[in-house]
């Protein structure tokens, strides 16, 4: 397929995991990249996952630095000549446990990456690019942002807010920029790690589907929403989890 073809994406937290399973998808379907992360050598290894230079550029940042985040985009537009289609896929959760103990630096550390980037980023593509050719933005958000998830709580919170934003953003950026999100489920990641480690056909056993993501699940959905086969849906949140919310699981 070529859905993708003359199209140039970023997605930000893409060294592994599901935001690279996403910027390989765009990739296979005809689309330039600029993939994001932490660590350099990550991302240099990823770029060549992803079929080299002419296809993929990495650029080592903090998803919530204001500074890496316009570089981003300014090097997306150089170098491949646009910024058409932008993945919020960074998201962090450095606490786990109850509300009544979570460390409140931590908690507004999660909402500065998982929301508050989320919206700079847009505000950066828009600017650049897409204000005047149009585009398309898919938030990866997480099923705790639909359920109570005990444990992951505040994580969840952020998340409920990052699909809250995704609808503010649809409306205020039709019809030319579509805006949607994705919430996964337990994706077989190491982000994810610590929810099935051990216990993977225990934690699969609750899902209808009985067993848990894998990036590529979350890819091709990501890609679908990015493509003119979404063309009318904008402010949508597609759950990508086996079944599990079927349940009243997370």
């Amino acid at each position: 397929m070529s859905r993708f073809e003359g199209k140039t994406a970023i997605v930000t937290g893409a060294s592994r995991g599901i935001g690279l399973a996403i910027a390989q998808r765009l990739v296979d379907e005809g689309a330039r990249v600029v993939v994001t992360g932490r660590k350099e050598a990550a991302l240099v290894e990823a770029v060549e996952t992803l079929g080299g230079p002419e296809v993929a550029l990495g650029i080592a940042g903090h998803a919530d630095d204001t500074d890496h985040q316009a570089e981003v985009v300014e090097r997306a537009v150089a170098t491949f000549g646009g910024a058409d289609l932008l993945v919020n896929n960074t998201g962090i959760n450095p606490v786990y446990g109850p509300l009544m103990d979570i460390d409140l630096d931590a908690a507004r550390k999660i909402v500065d990456v998982n929301c508050i980037a989320a919206v700079s980023w847009v505000q950066h593509a828009h600017r650049a690019w897409m204000a005047e050719h149009g585009g398309a933005v898919v938030n990866v958000a997480s099923v705790a942002g639909r359920r109570p998830a005990p444990g992951i709580a505040f994580y969840g919170a952020s998340k409920a807010m990052l699909i809250h934003l995704t609808e503010e953003l649809a409306v205020e950026l039709g019809p030319d920029i579509r805006v949607n999100a994705v919430a996964p489920a337990v994706v077989k990641t190491r982000f994810a790690t610590a929810l099935y480690d051990g216990r993977e056909e225990e934690v699969a056993a609750a899902y209808p589907l009985k067993r848990l993501g894998v990036p590529d699940d979350i890819g091709s959905v990501v890609a679908f929403l990015l493509s003119a086969d979404a063309g009318w849906m904008t402010g949508q949140t597609l759950v990508v989890d086996g079944g599990v919310l079927l349940g009243g699981g997370v």
